[in-house]
């Protein structure tokens, strides 16, 4: 690849890095220990799933459309503190 050109991406790659930044800027609003807990979630989420196939589109749409309905719910006024839960190991 020559110098100073970046890779093309996708319109569905490009919602995902628009999401992810949205994400942290989310987290960056919110009150210290609740943006350092945000920010871990985000990442563990992210993280878990690497792994999709990129020509999924249904999978990653479905992700993308519940982190979204996630982020509005955190960025909502009625919002007052941040609990994650973990699930249970097997």
């Amino acid at each position: 690849m020559p110098v100073g050109r970046t890779p093309r991406v996708s319109g569905l790659q490009r919602q995902v890095l628009h999401f992810y930044r949205n994400v942290i800027r989310t987290a960056r609003e919110a009150r210290p220990a609740e943006s350092q807990q945000i920010l871990q979630f985000a990442r563990a989420e992210f993280e878990r799933y690497r792994e999709v196939d990129r020509k999924n589109y249904q999978l990653i749409e479905h992700l993308l459309r519940k982190g979204t309905k996630q982020l509005n719910l955190l960025q909502s006024t009625e919002v007052i503190g941040v609990q994650l839960h973990r699930a249970a190991a097997s």
